[in-house]
């Protein structure tokens, strides 16, 4: 049985995400199983289309709306808190070569629920099982519990040029 590690995407650049789907895309093409929790997202990108094409991938978004640079409501605490327990479901079921989190980061960032239970759930994960967390602010307590790191830095975006997201390039 090969091991699983844990990865964590982290830093103020974009590709988070996109490096995530990457890995989710391989796994998937080797006719492995992929779960995706989305925290803090709850409307529709391009990629919750991903099931569509590839059946071996499963998404769900735990957000109510995108609540970025405002104070998140008593809803958002709550999808965030339930859909951790979905991801601990999702993660010990044993259906998934690869389970990812994105944007965990964000939602302990904005304290929707604690680091240590997030640190529990990982705990329980299966040996064989790969992890994927992904977003900014990540914690140095997760950074020394995972196995690989990678921060992706900002050195120029066209976003600061007033060039918002773009279907199918950004989101």
């Amino acid at each position: 049985m090969e091991k699983g590690y844990i990865h964590i995407y982290t830093g103020d650049g974009k590709g988070k995400t996109t490096a995530a789907f990457g890995v989710a895309l391989r796994t998937a093409l080797l006719g492995k199983n992929v779960f995706i929790g989305q925290f803090i997202k709850g409307m529709k990108y391009t990629e919750t289309k991903i099931s569509e094409y590839l059946p071996q991938i499963e998404i769900v978004q735990l957000g109510e709306t995108c609540f970025i640079e405002k104070t998140p409501k008593e809803e958002d605490v709550d999808r965030a808190v339930q859909g951790l327990k979905l991801m601990r479901e999702k993660l010990i079921s044993g259906q998934y070569a690869l389970v990812i989190f994105d944007e965990i980061s964000i939602a302990l960032y904005y304290k929707l629920f604690s680091e240590a239970d997030l640190i529990a759930v990982l705990n329980e994960k299966p040996y064989e099982t790969e992890v994927i967390l992904t977003g900014r602010y990540c914690s140095e307590d997760l950074i020394d519990l995972a196995d690989l790191v990678t921060e992706m830095k900002e050195i120029k975006h066209y976003y600061h040029q007033g060039v918002l997201s773009r279907a199918g390039i950004d989101c």
